[in-house]
């Protein structure tokens, strides 16, 4: 099963590890009010799916990039609810990854995947309610923290762009295209700068602007966000044949099956994690140019290469 267990990290303080612990309670709490807020007004059914693919176990690894992002800026209000909407998005994916037409995926975050519960047509449905969801979520929370309607505008276009076509949606058609033939490394990097590091970067980016932040520090969280979302996915490529599916909470060995191209099968196992160490070290050190690397930001980027699921 996918662990939520402290991670713990060689050399990092403890308050560090307690306040990302705090923090992913908050985010679940706040997921739990956002399904109490917004799931009524859908069919019973739809809903129920969608609380089922929200509230599963998980890392809640892209709603605490953004408070993270929001404090080294200097925010202060609480953000939770507009950290709340990329969960919102992420799980959106999950659900319609994990479709037969997609990755035909069995198990997500250690139990059946939607379609498998719910049947493939209430979980398409799901998905797609979801973005306009995350969409109404991210406004409301710009409002909670008394942004302006510009402020909030630029913080939608931001996730919807990290969510569509030019981001997740066209790096995962790109990646149902790639099955069954070997990528270059860097159409394998292309693809997974839209799949997987488009969201994690726009978390990032959504939470400097909700703390005001200027274009530099912004232009800075903004490489951050791609340097670490290009190092999760080849951890995630490593783990999916170092790793058990008990351990990852989906089904191990998925990518072979699929016949994808990855990174370890291109660099192989060692040269991919030398790959992921080097991003967060340009991660870390993009930060460190404008003063905005927080203990908690480097640990996120050690993390997210060293987790274990």
């Amino acid at each position: 099963m996918e662990s939520t267990a402290t991670p713990r990290l060689d050399g990092v303080p403890q308050d560090t590890v307690q306040s990302f612990t705090a923090t992913r309670v908050a985010v679940q709490r706040t997921l739990d009010g956002f399904c109490a807020r917004w799931l009524g007004d859908l069919a019973p059914l739809t809903a129920e799916a969608i609380r089922y693919a929200l509230l599963g176990e998980g890392k809640r690894l892209r709603a605490i990039l953004l408070l993270e992002a929001y404090r080294a800026c200097g925010g202060t209000g609480n953000a939770l609810d507009l950290a709340a909407s990329v969960e919102v998005v992420h799980a959106y994916s999950l659900v319609h990854d994990d479709l037969p037409c997609m990755d035909d995926d069995d198990v997500r975050r250690g139990r059946p995947t939607v379609h498998r519960v719910y049947g493939v047509p209430v979980a398409t449905a799901a998905g797609l309610a979801m973005v306009p969801l995350a969409t109404r979520s991210a406004w409301y929370g710009a409002m909670q923290l008394g942004l302006s309607s510009t402020v909030a505008g630029d913080i939608v276009r931001d996730l919807m762009r990290a969510s569509g076509g030019g981001g997740m949606i066209g790096g995962q058609l790109l990646d149902l295209e790639a099955e069954g033939r070997t990528m270059s490394l860097e159409d394998l990097e292309r693809v997974h700068r839209l799949k997987t590091g488009a969201l994690i970067m726009a978390s990032v980016t959504v939470g400097a602007r909700a703390a005001h932040a200027g274009e530099a520090r912004i232009d800075a969280l903004a490489r951050y966000g791609a340097s670490i979302g290009l190092a999760f996915q080849i951890a995630d490529d490593v783990l999916d044949i170092t790793a058990t599916t008990d351990e990852l909470g989906k089904t191990a060995g998925r990518d072979l099956d699929l016949h994808k191209s990855t990174y370890p099968a291109l660099l192989g196992v060692d040269g991919a994690v030398e790959r992921a160490v080097a991003l967060v070290d340009d991660a870390c050190a993009a930060l460190q140019d404008e003063g905005l690397l927080t203990p908690t930001l480097e640990f996120l980027a050690r993390y997210i290469v060293e987790r274990r699921s």
